[in-house]
């Protein structure tokens, strides 16, 4: 059996959270409530408003649809200039490189 409406759309903001690099707190900013009221809405304690789900949409810049049909969809729908880049963490970080001397087989550097 599929996933009813509430679960798919508790994915698909899973998966566009972990696709972008966006944290809960990042979400919670567009929304305007707390990374708690997220955490409630992903966990299943309070249902994702038609509000919500529209907001959620044009923040990633997919249509709401896209989000309504699942995690898949809305991964796909993505604009990749909204995709995390490899190295990248939430906000735009980049990820340190650097390894130590002593971490690296033979003591010398790569």
């Amino acid at each position: 059996m599929g996933l009813g409406l509430d679960e798919r759309v508790r994915s698909a903001v899973a998966a566009l959270l972990h696709a972008t690099g966006e944290a809960q707190t990042d979400l919670a900013l567009v929304l305007g409530v707390s990374q708690a009221q997220v955490s409630r809405r992903q966990s299943g304690a309070t249902a994702w408003s038609l509000a919500d789900c529209e907001r959620v949409a044009a923040h990633y810049g997919i249509d709401v649809l896209e989000l309504l049909a699942g995690p898949t969809r809305a991964v796909e729908s993505l604009p990749p200039d909204r995709r995390r880049t490899p190295g990248r963490q939430a906000g735009g970080e980049v990820r340190g490189t650097a390894v130590r001397d002593d971490a690296v087989p033979g003591g010398g550097a790569r």
